[in-house]
């Protein structure tokens, strides 16, 4: 083990004067942001909800550590980009990362990385389908009132993985082994549900399956919800459009050109091509067509909203199904089905910001939690409102986020997570544990001090 007394080596001195820096600091942390964090999560109550579902084989007389404590400092240290169970080793003794657990700085030490490492191994499948019941539940718990609508998009991400993981598979696409996962988000970026799964294109039964269970969790909040769906071409069959209309779900999904298709705007793209070559410089010619048709596989003839888009480097046509009975091709097409996109995004903040590609667990289940624990990260960074950290406290908690917290016009309501982990997580503080309170002096020069202010100012203060 290194010795913190000794000096770091190779500082180039000021001028005649030495420098000499020692890890001697005492009680000091570089994540005093951590505490704002912990507001949101006992507001949210995420570990709470996601230790619910796990059954605890160990002796109650011999507990130090219970799961809920695990499972939040494991959230707290995704969120504040340590990934990997292994910082927990020098993390566990972190007094800011105590007192977000809620013990002092002079206190016990929390759980160590093998600690971790069996809480992570411990959920079977009966334990993961609660979970992703749970992970349902936050979500509808996240609106101050029961929506009318909502959008759900559906869209699948690789995951690459380098050694003998349990549904691993390889991809001929990526040409890399890994898993392909399904991932669920709302339109306005909350985050619903995701599936650890082969890397390999879902089937119309697999989908269906996950859309059954998804809608029942959603439905037992919210009978009344209308939902529509939204996917690329890889979510678009017959048993999934068929299972959508006998459920009351509507859809709009991307669909791979045929040449069935085809036949109905080649008029289309050849005027349109016309169009672009005598005013080229005016740019690109965009165009609409709507029709009813569908591939053989198909119980019934579907709407059909076909983008026809004439440039520089040719013609290129898209194809969307929907049975939205209302809207004009253009609004379904831009308006409505194009801002899926947006779950790329988020897709990135889960994905880069937080880590959520780190399934090397041997088990499928262990790697399937690393992704709901992942994912409870998620909502502390992006937040939502909540009815308070476990169903005996019913009551709504508005704004109750690190994101959604900010002020709506600022840069902060729309940062990315590693931005706002590095300005109002990676704080510097000096931790003095008193009598009766314990002090954290923050840096005076912290460009992050009135954001800070704003935010634990809009955060409701739990009762006590």
């Amino acid at each position: 083990m290194d010795d913190p007394t000794l000096p770091l080596p190779g500082l180039s001195p000021l001028g005649r004067t030495s420098i000499v820096a020692r890890f001697d600091g005492g009680s000091l942390s570089s994540d005093s942001g951590v505490l704002v964090l912990r507001e949101v999560e006992k507001r949210l109550g995420v570990a709470d909800r996601l230790a619910g579902c796990l059954d605890d084989p160990r002796n109650p007389d011999l507990i130090v550590h219970g799961l809920a404590d695990m499972i939040r400092f494991r959230m707290l240290m995704i969120a504040a980009g340590y990934e990997d169970a292994n910082d927990a080793a020098a993390l566990r003794h972190d007094p800011v990362f105590k007192m977000a657990q809620g013990t002092l700085p002079s206190g016990r030490d929390l759980a160590s990385q093998p600690t971790l490492s069996r809480v992570e191994n411990l959920p079977d499948p009966r334990a993961l389908l609660r979970m992703g019941r749970a992970m349902v539940d936050l979500y509808c718990a996240s609106f101050a009132k029961v929506p009318k609508r909502i959008v759900l998009d559906f869209d699948d991400t690789f995951d690459a993985v380098h050694g003998g993981q349990q549904l691993r598979l390889f991809n001929g696409h990526h040409d890399n082994y890994g898993f392909q996962l399904i991932v669920v988000f709302d339109g306005d970026g909350r985050f619903v549900a995701a599936v650890l799964r082969p890397a390999k294109r879902p089937s119309g039964v697999e989908i269906r399956a996950h859309l059954r269970r998804l809608l029942r969790a959603i439905r037992t909040n919210w009978p009344k919800t209308d939902i529509l769906i939204r996917a690329d071409s890889h979510y678009c069959g017959p048993l999934v459009i068929d299972w959508c209309r006998a459920n009351g779900v509507d859809f709009i999904f991307g669909v791979a050109p045929s040449s069935t298709l085809r036949k109905h705007i080649e008029t289309l793209e050849a005027s349109t091509a016309e169009r672009f070559n005598a005013a080229p410089g005016k740019g690109k010619v965009r165009r609409f067509k709507e029709f009813h048709d569908g591939a053989g596989s198909w119980s019934r003839v579907e709407r059909i909203i076909a983008r026809v888009e004439a440039g520089d480097q040719g013609t290129d046509t898209r194809f969307i199904v929907t049975n939205l009975s209302g809207g004009k091709p253009k609004v379904l097409y831009q308006d409505v089905y194009c801002r899926r996109g947006c779950a790329e995004n988020h897709i990135k903040s889960w994905k880069t910001h937080l880590a959520a590609d780190r399934t090397s667990c041997t088990k499928a289940t262990a790697n399937q939690f690393r992704l709901f624990l992942h994912a409870g990260a998620y909502w502390l960074m992006w937040g939502g409102e909540s009815k308070g950290p476990c169903p005996a406290k019913p009551e709504r908690v508005a704004n109750a986020g690190l994101r959604v917290s900010m002020p709506k016009r600022s840069i902060w309501r729309v940062a990315q997570f590693d931005t706002l982990r590095l300005r109002l997580i990676k704080i510097a503080a000096r931790v003095v544990e008193m009598k009766t309170q314990v002090r954290l002096h923050l840096p005076t020069t912290s460009p992050a001090q009135t954001i800070l202010r704003v935010v634990l100012g809009r955060i409701p203060r739990l009762a006590t």
